[in-house]
């Protein structure tokens, strides 16, 4: 019986570690999916905003 118990607690710990990686990817995922909605709000509102600086006053700070 302690080698079917043995294989028991390793399958258990091998499933907690699955469980564990599967929440990382879930989490990094979320993430992405939250990086990428901003990133198409902020583009929608910054496309409409003046911009501060014109390609000669760049130039001319770069001279």
């Amino acid at each position: 019986m302690t080698s079917i118990e043995a294989d028991l607690r390793e399958i258990k710990e091998s499933i907690r570690e699955l469980n564990q990686k599967i929440e990382l990817l879930l989490d990094e995922r979320e993430s992405m999916a939250m990086m990428k909605l901003s990133e198409r709000s902020l583009s929608a509102f910054l496309s409409e905003e003046p911009d501060l600086y014109t390609i000669r006053d760049i130039r001319a700070v770069y001279r």
